[in-house]
């Protein structure tokens, strides 16, 4: 049969209106979708992060209920699993439901057993797998894919990882809404963003990191797309901030600085955001080219100042050498945000808490610190179980008969205002706008403007769940 209407749905819901998580488009899921086109009548794409009236169910239902015969759904996240297993429950059973992600992949057997309006589950990477189903392809022919069968579970075998330069680039046609900065709610600077993606996989082996292996245990060599396709895609976008969404973009240097040189051959201005490490710092020709190509942002995984939880993460480089890289960053203008690791193994809290002190002492603009995870093949699962007092939850987080995750929620909140102060808020701003040129002048007016407009609702926000004066109490005075 050809499918008439093929759904595909983001459902996570931001509650929070500030979320930054709102801010760029589910690319992962657009690849998947563009590879649908031409093999159904019609293709539909909701993310419910700006559905205000379908992210509501009996909404979405009915929105289903029109002319929709296929929905695929993307689950790549641990949060509101609970709720989005409740929204697919609720699919009609006459509707065939396929569902995806990196989280699907790592719980079919949780998912077919909570969800039985599951019929198919899409393991891995799903643009291949996904033109199978919608051609009709015999299920138990098609590679990556657990189904239901006979009152079974039929596991097909892994599909291999497909090139990724034979992959369609996301048609942007089908995304209902703009990716824009709003702050409560308020379109702030009317600045616009994308994501693009120029390489799938990374050639490091951080032990941490969850995405070095899929879920199925294969690790995602390095493989990027050719630079012209990218620069091509570039240029088609309309929005005026682009985040590259590799793990890094500049794994290979050369390739790095070529994308430079054909994006200032090309006069594209626009302004990017892309993931780094330090190595980047030993590259002053790429750092130059990249200043002139218009790359104002670059996000850093440092993790943790001590040597010791560096050799155990596999960071490959020690707390000397990212104080050096800075030095030579600090000399660029890029804003430069820090991601870092707590609660690892055998960490004191006050090792954990120097994170913010460090991260000071460094120059970093801005930073995001998370709770050590271990996911299902991470090469740190063998150290946490054999650590005495360690233990690890279903869901991945690790926590400790000496930290238990409230001790952790709480010294995370001590991390956060140690480093985010009001001075701070303002340096950041001030960089934004006068340094790195993140926001044009217009822009910056924008927010000014708006800003009354952001504080009034932030207020009436706080008053309203009766946290006015908690709020306040956090933002202006520092833990100590």
């Amino acid at each position: 049969m050809r499918y008439k209407h093929a759904l595909f749905i983001n459902p996570y819901i931001e509650s929070s209106v500030n979320s930054t998580m709102k801010l760029f488009p589910p690319i992962g899921l657009e690849y998947v979708a563009t590879s649908a086109l031409g093999l159904a009548d019609k293709v539909t794409m909701l993310d419910l992060r700006h559905e205000d009236e379908l992210c509501q169910t009996d909404k979405l239902l009915e929105f289903i209920n029109k002319d929709v015969d296929i929905v695929c759904v993307s689950i790549g996240w641990d949060r509101q699993y609970k709720e989005i297993c409740e929204l697919l429950n609720k699919i009609p059973d006459r509707i065939p439901l396929v569902v995806g992600g990196y989280k699907a992949t790592e719980k079919v057997e949780e998912l077919f057993t909570l969800c039985p309006t599951i019929d198919i589950i899409v393991r891995g990477e799903g643009e291949e797998s996904i033109r199978d189903i919608l051609k009709d392809v015999p299920l138990d022919d098609i590679a990556g894919i657990s189904f239901r069968k006979n009152g079974r579970i039929i596991h097909n075998k892994n599909r291999p990882l497909p090139d990724i330069d034979t992959l369609p680039a996301p048609d942007r046609s089908l995304r209902r809404s703009r990716y824009s900065l709003t702050i409560n709610g308020i379109n702030a600077t009317g600045l616009t963003f994308d994501s693009v993606l120029s390489a799938r996989g990374c050639p490091y082996t951080c032990k941490f990191c969850t995405f070095s292996l899929n879920p199925l245990g294969q690790k995602r060599n390095y493989s990027p797309r050719n630079i012209e396709s990218v620069v091509e895609e570039i240029e088609k976008t309309t929005a005026k901030a682009i985040l590259f969404s590799d793990d890094n973009l500049f794994a290979d240097p050369k390739r790095a600085e070529a994308l430079c040189d054909l994006i200032i051959k090309r006069k594209i201005k626009k302004r990017f955001i892309a993931q780094a490490r330090l190595e980047i710092a030993k590259y002053p020709q790429l750092l130059k080219k990249m200043v002139k190509a218009g790359f104002k942002a670059l996000l850093i995984g440092i993790e943790s100042p001590h040597d010791r939880i560096l050799k155990q993460l596999n960071k490959g480089f020690d707390s000397a050498t990212v104080r050096k890289s800075f030095a030579v960053l600090r000399r660029y203008p890029f804003y430069c945000h820090g991601y870092f690791i707590f609660g690892n193994i055998t960490e004191t809290e006050n090792e954990m808490l120097y994170i913010s002190e460090f991260a000071k002492e460094i120059g970093v603009d801005s930073i995001t610190f998370n709770k050590l995870r271990i996911e299902k093949f991470s090469p740190l699962r063998e150290l946490a179980e054999s650590t005495p007092g360690y233990h690890i939850t279903e869901k991945g987080e690790l926590y400790s008969d000496q930290f238990s995750h409230a001790d952790l929620k709480k010294i995370g909140r001590k991390l956060k205002f140690a480093f985010y102060t009001p001075p701070r808020f303002v340096r950041m701003l001030y960089k934004c706008i006068f340094v790195v040129k993140f926001f044009t002048f217009r822009e910056a007016a924008l927010l000014f403007i708006n800003t009354p407009r952001i504080l009034k609702s932030v207020i009436n926000r706080e008053r309203s769940k009766g946290k006015l004066g908690d709020s306040l109490k956090r933002s202006f005075i520092s833990n100590k």
